[in-house]
């Protein structure tokens, strides 16, 4: 089966203008980087997901599929993900009618029918994710030659995880003095080398949010990060509830095991 999207990302065609053309997008660059030239650790956010309690924020994973959509979807994919996940426990958590409503934006390409002739419908929520171009040569030929990552687990795929992310978002700006930028690379503080091939992708306001939060680099990229977060480790509230049990049930069987030892041992005395 092979989808369609020549018509899902066509809204959001000023978002691959502003820069999302080129190669590569969190953490990937096509620029000469120099071991010696290491880039300095990201800022230290304070997420909600983060320690043994952490849950994700709703509102926040849900601006930041926006942002994942109206923005990063022009030239990255996210194969691990269907649209029925948006809806499921411990997500963004849309509700079934939002779900549905966004797949049928997308035109998939479907069969064959008992004619033997493949069909165009609309997209229902067990769809996975659309990817914005139909092979990994067309990907490279829009791109410079680069190879946009798939963002499906990139959180997990960086060190510093959500900081890293979050960090090379808003991590653009102009070199300092003496700088030499190499012609079509753009200036970022957290990016080994400090050479990135991606321009700047996020800018104030770009998107509007549809709860009216303002959308600014900051709240974007945090936003973003979030939901790229919850998309590399979905079952993230279920383990530290399953922990939490776990913690509880061993306590109490300490405890039982505790007296017990205490009654049996007063039985027998001491010699």
């Amino acid at each position: 089966m092979r989808r369609n999207t020549s018509l899902l990302f066509r809204p959001f065609a000023h978002a691959a203008a502003g820069g999302m053309l080129a190669a590569l997008v969190l953490g990937l660059g096509l620029g000469p980087v120099d071991a010696a030239d290491e880039a300095p650790t990201p800022p230290d956010v304070s997420w909600s997901f983060e320690g043994p309690f952490g849950t994700y924020d709703r509102a926040e994973l849900q601006r930041g599929y926006q942002v994942y959509r109206e923005v990063c979807a022009a030239c990255h994919s996210m194969d691990l993900l269907s649209f029925r996940n948006l809806g499921q426990p411990g997500g963004p958590e849309f509700s079934a009618d939002q779900v549905a409503a966004m797949a049928a934006q997308v035109e998939v390409t479907d069969g064959p029918d008992d004619t033997g002739e493949m069909f165009t419908r609309p997209g229902v929520p067990s769809d996975a994710f659309p990817a914005p171009f139909p092979n990994d040569q067309a990907a490279r030929a829009a791109n410079g030659g680069a190879l946009p990552p798939d963002l499906s687990v990139i959180v997990k795929a960086r060190p510093n995880g959500a900081d890293y992310i979050h960090g090379l978002l808003v991590g653009y700006q102009d070199p300092p003095a003496g700088f030499e930028l190499t012609p079509g690379m753009s200036y970022n503080l957290y990016f080994p080398g400090h050479q990135i091939a991606m321009p700047p992708p996020l800018n104030e306001g770009q998107v509007e949010y549809a709860d009216g939060t303002e959308a600014t680099v900051e709240r974007m990229a945090r936003d973003v990060t979030a939901f790229l977060a919850w998309a590399a480790e979905p079952k993230l509230e279920a383990r530290h509830r399953l922990g939490f049990q776990v913690m509880i049930y061993l306590i109490v069987l300490a405890v039982l095991l505790y007296f017990s030892k205490r009654r049996i041992w007063a039985r027998l005395g001491h010699a």
